[in-house]
């Protein structure tokens, strides 16, 4: 994307985009709720049109909830459930689905606005196109996470298919922002610091490992197989890491082990997120940089403390649900913080000193 220079246009359209920014977040956030109550598979058909409307009346839940009965997850799950529990499972689905209705329909919606005021300018169509791509090709993964759950012997959404679903909203989310900040972010807000950009780098990298992790160990609810802290289940090393056969299964199949990866990965991002922090604060840099440098350490703090409790708390009442959920919205806001600061800090040596 080429540098697009801020007037009253491109802040307008850069408002549209932060939008997008909010409500893929919220999305993201329901697909969370959606997978830690298990309320995935409650819909077992895809009608992008007509499936907007939830059932209007006792005949319409009835027969959604007979297609439910049809899954294996209530034959060797829910088999006691009464209509009142589906329903509660029924609306966070199609809460989810719906909010991604809404989300394309402002996208259309202010396309089309900025597209007719001709305030979209040319090198502002490519990356505009790649973010509509980009969203057909999420709701196309959407679909088929769903229906690896619905196959026969299947209880579950897949947990891989749940992680692949769950980056590539992240890669959505992180594409708008990037486009965003393209827009509304001129270059005297930015600064130059070419070690620190090496190491926010290095950061983004492991924290994409982290990110997939995270999703396992939302998919295969792994937290609840070791719900203790420091140590997993009393072992520092787990014994039972190498459970499985052939032995890589235990790299995305075996809960102890994605647990331990897990844990390992956030240790390490809390080092290295404290290295950074260390460099940043003796740097100098723009307005900008020097008002925001303190979020992504306060909110690594945060989220290795919501880590904690969402492990050791994890099997009383729903606390898997909310901690959970809080601890992916913290997930999402310190990858945001990540990418805005690769985005000010900038190594381009002919602009002026770096530290």
């Amino acid at each position: 994307m080429e540098e697009i220079l801020l007037n009253k246009s491109n802040k307008n359209i850069a408002k549209w985009l932060y939008l997008g920014v909010f409500m893929l977040m919220i999305q993201i956030l329901l697909g969370g709720i959606t997978r830690l109550t298990e309320s995935g598979l409650s819909i077992t058909e895809w009608n992008p049109i007509t499936g907007a409307l939830p059932p209007l009346n006792a005949a319409q839940w009835q027969i959604e909830f007979d297609k439910y009965k049809g899954t294996d997850q209530f034959r060797y799950i829910n088999a006691n459930f009464s209509l009142s529990d589906f329903k509660s499972i029924f609306f966070w689905e199609w809460f989810h689905r719906t909010w991604a209705r809404l989300m394309g329909i402002v996208f259309l919606v202010g396309f089309f606005y900025f597209l007719i005021k001709k305030q979209f300018k040319a090198d502002m169509i490519i990356p505009l196109i790649i973010l509509f791509l980009l969203g057909m090709i999420q709701g196309a993964i959407g679909w088929i996470m769903v229906e690896s759950g619905l196959m026969p012997e299947k209880l579950f959404v897949g947990h891989i298919q749940l992680a692949t679903h769950f980056m590539t909203a992240l890669v959505l989310l992180c594409y708008t922002l990037w486009f965003a900040m393209r827009i509304s972010i001129t270059e005297k807000m930015k600064t130059i610091n070419k070690p620190l950009k090496r190491i926010t780098i290095l950061i983004i990298c492991l924290l994409f490992f982290q990110l997939i992790y995270g999703a396992f160990m939302a998919g295969l609810h792994a937290a609840v197989a070791a719900p203790t802290w420091p140590q997993i289940n009393g072992q520092w090393v787990p014994d039972v890491m190498n459970g499985l056969s052939p032995s890589w299964k235990n790299l995305i199949d075996n809960k102890i082990t994605v647990q331990f990866i897990h844990r390992g990965i956030a240790y390490t991002l809390l080092i290295i997120v404290l290295i950074w922090w260390a460099k940043a604060r003796k740097f100098k840099g723009s307005s900008l940089f020097n008002k925001t440098k303190f979020i992504p350490v306060a909110l690594i703090f945060l989220q290795v403390i919501l880590g904690i409790l969402t492990v050791t708390l994890s099997p009383y009442r729903n606390n898997l649900v909310w901690f959970g959920v809080a601890h992916q919205l913290v997930a999402i806001l310190f990858l945001m913080s990540i990418l805005f600061m690769l985005f000010i800090i900038i190594s381009n040596k002919s602009r002026n000193r770096y530290t």
